[in-house]
């Protein structure tokens, strides 16, 4: 399994001051992601960097800029409903 990173310029405590969540973790990257938004079949994502809130999460996908926010389920696995432009508006999406 990979080791779970931060964003590059990020810290820990920066995540979760913007996000507001004190236990804000960085989770492995080596789960099932799939975007789910919209009316076609979902679409799997290769995630780079996944960060956990409780029974949320943040995906950054390999080769893509944007940030995903879903549901993180007891398995591991990922459903992502909203993507944001960058990881700030992200976090206080949450």
């Amino acid at each position: 399994m990979a080791d779970a990173q931060l964003p590059p310029g990020w810290t820990l405590q920066q995540i979760r001051d913007v996000s507001g969540d004190r236990e804000a973790i960085a989770l492995d990257p080596n789960r099932a992601v799939q975007w789910v938004a919209g009316a076609e079949a979902p679409e799997r994502l290769q995630p780079e960097l996944v960060l956990g809130f409780h029974g949320l999460c943040l995906v950054k996908p390999v080769a893509d800029d944007d940030w995903y926010m879903g549901s993180l389920y007891d398995d591991g696995s990922i459903d992502c409903w909203t993507a944001y432009d960058d990881l700030y508006e992200a976090l206080r999406g949450l």
